[in-house]
């Protein structure tokens, strides 16, 4: 049987695509490595002596468009946080917290006061995020549309120097220019590092930046109830009432194209032709298969640590915890900590006062644990390291994670009342519910080349004069496509890049 598409990897991105097509009346086969599906998006028992179902890899959803979900009839619940962010500090030894509400409120303003003395960073702030909330609001719609050129962006867009500081001038500029406070600048900037090693000075932290601040046209991020594994068993559920076809441990290991097709061979042997083929895995993994040259891409670069806690820690600012956890709680995350740990990482070395920022699904979501766990006060804590690019761990993963570990639990520590192992759940072997992941196992679990979470370089979402490609999913192979994260406005848990693969088939007739 010929297929009219050929699908390697069944990610959520893969199984988006693979959606569209089978409901345009498409015949489709998708080819999964693993032994499951989901990819980076799969939940696991991390733990297996407590029944708590942790998203190991992507946690948050922003970038997914509603779109795509009334699209596909997607029975699917993302849930907002009430607060935005906490970020623990010191002032005058006293131990405080900056705390910043989803919408502006009175404790959020009297936090700003109390930590610069003023209202002017707290209206600075206000004024900077309304306008990257009217950038968002006009950019977020072209997602799902033909690639605009980068003129007919700004024209869209209309607003000119709002278009300055986020797509022309470096993040480290914008940052100062807007915001005095160190601990403020920090704050906006972690969103131009997440899983991006680069100092502020580089246009590719606002790239980054964009990505995590425009989805849906709010750049809200929210919780998955039911965690991210809700969100693969609803596509899941969909592609299969739509007659897609998928074959677990089925590695890809050749491809073939001409103008009759493309045939695929995986590793039991077995071939299968199609139509056309779409590649959910990174685009360094496929030119492997191809055996054409890739491109360079900045190394993978964050350190993720799942815990199980029998309880929530305590904070010496007198914070309420479950307030405090709920949102993104920042770590060694001002302005000068940031740049300073990209240098001391950019020298080989992991950064001494390591930035992170976590958060505890369970708060927002305790679907995700037992009824038991969640009645006994058990929580989910997910930490997010930055600057901890793979060649920190590729001369000895299991060392360079231990060093990272506790200079991560550290400076956590450094805020709380009940140092954050006293609260950590315990396995009848006496060890704690804690499990580390770094880019090296990123590469090797889920197969993204150097660990990069975006599977190469982000670009801007629009092209430059000249480019031919319609929709950014493109190949060389006018048979094979980009369906993954690798395409032009991947990146994220957001099924963009499977709906921009399917249009482009479907664009063919």
């Amino acid at each position: 049987m010929k297929y009219d598409v050929i699908v390697m990897g069944a990610g959520h991105n893969g199984l988006v695509a693979a959606a569209y097509l089978a409901k345009a009346g498409k015949s489709v086969l998708m080819l999964e490595a693993a032994d499951e599906i989901g990819g980076a998006t799969a939940s696991v028992r991390a733990f297996k002596e407590y029944d708590a179902l942790l998203s190991r890899y992507s946690y948050l959803i922003a970038l997914l468009p509603d779109q795509i979900v009334k699209d596909l009839g997607l029975k699917f619940e993302t849930i907002s946080r009430e607060v935005s962010s906490f970020t623990p500090y010191k002032k005058n030894e006293k131990d405080l917290g900056l705390h910043i509400s989803r919408v502006w409120d009175k404790q959020t303003e009297e936090s700003f006061i109390e930590l610069t003395g003023s209202t002017d960073e707290g209206r600075a702030w206000q004024e900077f995020y309304s306008d990257v909330e009217k950038f968002a609001q006009k950019m977020a719609p072209t997602f799902l549309q033909p690639l605009r050129t980068r003129e007919e962006m700004k024209a869209l867009i209309a607003q000119d120097s709002t278009w300055d500081f986020l797509v022309e001038k470096p993040m480290a500029e914008i940052v100062r220019s807007k915001f005095k406070d160190d601990l403020v600048r920090g704050v906006v900037l972690t969103d131009a590092l997440i899983g991006t090693f680069v100092s502020a000075d580089s246009i590719q932290s606002n790239i980054c930046f964009l990505y995590h601040l425009i989805g849906n046209g709010t750049g809200e991020w929210k919780v998955p109830r039911g965690g991210m594994v809700a969100f693969v068993n609803e596509l899941e559920r969909v592609v299969h009432s739509l007659g897609v076809e998928i074959k677990t441990s089925s590695e890809v290991t050749h491809i073939s194209s001409t103008s009759d097709g493309v045939s695929v061979r995986i590793s039991s042997g077995q071939s299968y032709e199609a139509e056309h083929l779409l590649s959910n895995a990174a685009p360094a993994h496929l030119d492997r298969i191809l055996g054409t040259k890739t491109k360079d891409s900045l190394p993978g670069s964050q350190l993720k640590i799942n815990m199980l806690l029998k309880a929530l820690p305590r904070l010496k600012s007198g914070a309420d915890p479950k307030k405090a956890f709920s949102g993104t709680f920042h770590i060694n995350e001002s302005y000068t900590e940031l740049e300073d740990a990209y240098a001391t990482a950019k020298s080989g070395h992991i950064p001494e006062h390591a930035p992170s920022e976590m958060y505890c699904h369970t708060l927002t979501d305790p679907s995700i644990l037992s009824d038991e766990l969640a009645n006994k006060g058990f929580h989910t804590l997910t930490l997010f390291g930055l600057h901890t690019p793979a060649e920190l761990f590729e001369k000895d993963n299991a060392e360079a994670k231990k060093i990272a570990q506790k200079r991560c639990l550290d400076a956590l520590n450094t805020y709380l009342l009940d140092p954050i192992e006293s609260v950590l759940a315990v396995n009848s072997d006496g060890s704690l519910c804690i499990e580390v992941k770094s880019p090296v196992d990123l590469e090797k679990d889920v197969r993204l080349p150097g660990g990069n979470i975006f599977h190469r370089d982000l670009t801007f979402p629009f092209k430059e004069e000249g480019d031919s490609r319609i929709w950014g999913v493109e190949t060389d192979d006018p048979r094979i496509f980009i369906c993954g994260a690798g395409a032009q406005r991947g990146g994220g848990v957001s099924g963009i890049p499977g709906h921009n693969a399917a249009m482009a088939v479907l664009a063919k007739g």
